[in-house]
């Protein structure tokens, strides 16, 4: 009986009558290559718990992805999706590149906090007279002081430096937190430049702050 069923079950597929999602489809093909997940991993350039991943049902390729599995099995990318998947796979990868955009954004407006070292944006008093200088000229009776600035200044340029670095980093924990690490960065930033009573330097950190604010609404 069971055979039967599954000789009736093949030729129904046969037919079109029955259509096979995206995960089965890749699990045929690969089984009639032969070939095992790390095998096939290694030939489109992904890790082997992605293509395990893809077979089970919990994700979808990137479109890159999608032709290199189309070219290692010889089939149209038409052959390996239905038309949802296809909207599904194209919004995805549509988000992604948005992600990514936002993270270069991100890390572009955070590693142009270096331009705070040497323009004239910090009030140092002099007699009774207060005088803009750069960061490097800056002299103040805490010395303590002048470190918090360097530090949260270099701790902002870092972050932006990892944030390019990373932008195509495929972890769902780091692309939901690093844009809100950014931007705690310059709250924190833009407080403490208020507080310690540099109003030129805050005034453009608010504005960093805003403008990330708003890419950051933009894409949610």
């Amino acid at each position: 009986m069971l055979l039967l069923k599954v000789l009736y079950l093949t030729y129904r597929l046969w037919l079109g009558e029955i259509k096979l999602e995206f995960n089965e489809k890749l699990q045929q093909l690969r089984k009639q290559k032969n070939l095992t997940q790390e095998a096939l991993a290694q030939r489109i350039f992904v890790s082997r718990a992605v293509v395990s991943k893809w077979e089970s049902g919990r994700g979808y390729p990137s479109i890159d992805s999608l032709k290199g599995i189309s070219k290692a099995f010889n089939v149209s990318i038409d052959d390996l999706l239905s038309g949802e998947e296809l909207i599904t796979i194209a919004e995805a990868d549509e988000k992604e590149k948005v992600i990514g955009l936002r993270c270069i954004l991100y890390g572009l407006l955070d590693i142009m906090s270096f331009i705070f070292f040497f323009i004239p944006l910090f009030g140092q008093k002099n007699g009774d007279v207060i005088q803009s200088v750069s960061m490097l000229k800056l002299e103040l009776q805490e010395s303590y002081v002048w470190v918090v600035y360097a530090a949260i200044i270099s701790i902002n340029i870092i972050f932006g430096l990892v944030e390019i670095l990373l932008q195509n980093f495929q972890n769902r924990i780091w692309k939901k937190f690093s844009p809100i690490i950014s931007l705690v960065i310059t709250i924190i930033a833009t407080v403490i430049f208020i507080i310690s009573q540099q109003p030129y330097i805050a005034f453009f950190m608010l504005w960093l702050l805003i403008l990330k604010g708003f890419i950051y609404l933009k894409q949610h």
